[in-house]
C-alpha cells in the first residue's frame, strides 16, 4: 500500500507549527556554534538504512513466536511494507534478501515494485544455518567448515547462487554469517574447522562478479555455545585479507560478549580498509536483537563518532552498508523499524555534531575532562527537530509512528491481508 501524499501533507500540517519552532531554537544555537544546520539536515536526509526482508513480520525465540496481524505473506508484500515505512521515514531506501526465504518468482516485477517505492537492493544474504527442504546433505555439524567436503560444497554452491540472484536484483554484496560451530570440548579440530572455512569463502570469492564485495559477519556463540568458527572481529579481519580486496568485516552490534568495546574495533577496521557492513540492534545479555538505542543508546552515540571519523578521515575504506537487524518479539514490526531508524538517525546527528578539531586538540593535551564534555555536550544535544526537517524535506512525516497509528496503518493491512498471515523467514 501507499501513503496518499496529501494525507502526510494534513498530518504534517497539524504539527508544523511546534516544529518549525523547535527547529528555529535549536538552529539558533547550533549557528551559534559554528555548526553547519543545513549540512547536518542534508546528511541525514542522504543516510539510508536496508531493512531485511526478513524482518517485516513478528520475530520469535527458540521456544516460541507469538504472530501480529496482516503480516506480509510474501516478498511482495514485504516490499510494500518497506516502501510505506519509507514514506514515512525518508531513510529506509533499501531491502536486503534472505536466501532462500525471499527468492524472488518474477524477477523484473520484483524489480520494478522496489522501483516504485524508491527502493534499492542491497547486500544479499545466505542461509546455511538451517538444513533446507530437497538439500542432498546436512549442515547439522557445519557447511562452510564441515568436516564433509560435500556438505562444505553444498554450502558454496548455495552462496553462488545467492550471488546470482542478487545480480539480476542489481545487489552488489554477498553477506556471509556461519552458524558453524560446536557444543562440546573435542569435537571439533579447531584448526581444520578455520582452514575449511577459510577454503570455502575463497571459493566463494572467486565466484563474485567485479563489482562486488563480500561481508564476513562474526558471533562469538549461539547456536552453539561451546565455539564458533568465527568468533571474533579478529577472525573475520583475519578470512577478509586471506580472501583479497573485495572482502570485508561485517559488524553486528549484538555480535559482542557484554561491555565489549564496538567503537574501538570500527575504528580499527576502518584505519584497515576493512568495515564493510554494519546492522544495527539493541541487547542487554548477548544477541537480544532489541530495538535501536532502546538500551545503550550512549554506546550508539559513542559508535557512530567512530564511525563518522572514519567516514571523513579513512578514504581507503568503502561506504559501509547499513541495515536493521532486530526482531520484534511483541511490538508491531513496523513500529519496531520505525523506532530504530529514529535511534540511528539521531545518533548519527549527535555524532555530526562532534567538533572532531577541538577533540583532537583536547586529545593532544591529554585534557580528558574536555574530550568528556565535547562528546557529551553533542549527546545532550535534542536533535529531533534536525530529523523532522530531514524527513520534511524530503516529503516524508515529521512523526511517524504518530502518523502510522493515525492514518490505521496495521488495521488496513489486516483487513487486506488477514489476521492469520504470517511472514517468511519466521
Amino acid at each position: 500500500m501507499k501513503i496518499e501524499v496529501e494525507q502526510l501533507g494534513d498530518l504534517n500540517k497539524a504539527k508544523e507549527a511546534g516544529h518549525n519552532k523547535n527547529f528555529n531554537f535549536l538552529s539558533e544555537a547550533l549557528t551559534a556554534q559554528n555548526k553547519d544546520v543545513t549540512a547536518i539536515v542534508n546528511s541525514l536526509a542522504e543516510f539510508q538504512v536496508a531493512i531485511p526482508s526478513w524482518a517485516l513480520g513478528a520475530g520469535g525465540t527458540r521456544f516460541g513466536r507469538f504472530g501480529f496481524q496482516g503480516e506480509p505473506s510474501n516478498l511482495g508484500q514485504k516490499i510494500d511494507d518497506i516502501g510505506m515505512l519509507h514514506q514515512l521515514t525518508r531513510t529506509a531506501g533499501a531491502v536486503s534478501l534472505h536466501i532462500p526465504w525471499d527468492v524472488p518468482e518474477d524477477y523484473m516485477a520484483i524489480k520494478e515494485l522496489a522501483s516504485s517505492h524508491n527502493i534499492l537492493f542491497d547486500a544479499v544474504n545466505s542461509n546455511t544455518f538451517q538444513d533446507q527442504a530437497n538439500a542432498k546433505h546436512s549442515y547439522k555439524f557445519g557447511s562452510l567448515s564441515n568436516i564433509s567436503k560435500v556438505s562444505r560444497d553444498q554450502a558454496i554452491a548455495h552462496n553462488l547462487d545467492v550471488v546470482k540472484i542478487g545480480d539480476k536484483l542489481g545487489s552488489k554484496s554477498l553477506t556471509v554469517w556461519l552458524a558453524d560451530g560446536s557444543n562440546f570440548p573435542g569435537q571439533s579440530n579447531f584448526q581444520d574447522a578455520l582452514q575449511h572455512t577459510e577454503d570455502s569463502l575463497k571459493e566463494i570469492y572467486k565466484g563474485l562478479p567485479e563489482d562486488w564485495k563480500l561481508f564476513i559477519e562474526y558471533k562469538p556463540y549461539e547456536p552453539n555455545f561451546y565455539s564458533t568458527v568465527i568468533q571474533d572481529w579478529g577472525t573475520s579481519f583475519m578470512l577478509a585479507n586471506a580472501c583479497g580486496d573485495k572482502a570485508y568485516t561485517l559488524v553486528d552490534l549484538g555480535h559482542h560478549l557484554p561491555n565489549t568495546n564496538i567503537e574501538q574495533i570500527v575504528s580499527t577496521l576502518m584505519l584497515k580498509g576493512k568495515l564493510g557492513g554494519f546492522h544495527f540492534n539493541d541487547s542487554k545479555y548477548g544477541d537480544d536483537d532489541l530495538t535501536v538505542g532502546s538500551v545503550k543508546p550512549y554506546a550508539l552515540f559513542l559508535i557512530f563518532n567512530a564511525l563518522v571519523y572514519g567516514m571523513e578521515n579513512n578514504p581507503q575504506n568503502p561506504y559501509p552498508a547499513w541495515m536493521i537487524d532486530a526482531s520484534h518479539n511483541i511490538k508491531d514490526p513496523l513500529e519496531d523499524l520505525m523506532q530504530s531508524l529514529e535511534a540511528i538517525q539521531e545518533a548519527y546527528a549527535k555524532a555530526l555534531l562532534v567538533d572532531q578539531t577541538k577533540l583532537r586538540d583536547a586529545q593532544a593535551n591529554h585534557d580528558v575532562v574536555t574530550c568528556q564534555e565535547i562528546l557529551q555536550n553533542a549527546y545532550r544535544t535534542d536533535v529531533r527537530p534536525l530529523l523532522e526537517k530531514a524527513r520534511l524535506n524530503a516529503g516524508g512525516a515529521i512523526n511517524p509512528v504518530a502518523a502510522y497509528r493515525e492514518l490505521e496503518i496495521r488495521k488496513k493491512l489486516i483487513q487486506e491481508r488477514g489476521a492469520n498471515s504470517i511472514a517468511t523467514g519466521l
